[in-house]
């Protein structure tokens, strides 16, 4: 087969966009033949829970971090150093 062969199979996604009539997919397939009998009812709208615990800020979260990694350093720097060579 040669590679003209091949171009003109190429699946052309323009053409399959611009089809007249879609078929929808298997899930709301589903949803509509269990909506048909049953309806869902109206649910409230829901906000964002508020946070249960004060955040930190972001200062204190930074001394955090740059504390562990001088404490990782110095420990692996003191583990090194009495190490026998």
């Amino acid at each position: 087969m040669s590679e003209q062969d091949d171009t003109q199979r190429e699946y052309d996604l323009r053409w399959a966009d611009a089809a007249e009539h879609k078929e929808p997919s298997a899930r709301a397939r589903m949803l509509a033949a269990r909506w048909k009998d049953d309806p869902p009812r109206p649910q409230p709208f829901r906000s964002d829970p508020e946070p249960r615990t004060a955040r930190r800020s972001s200062w204190a979260s930074t001394a955090i971090v740059l504390g562990c990694v001088v404490t990782v350093i110095l420990v692996l720097g003191y583990a090194r150093f009495q190490a026998p060579y």
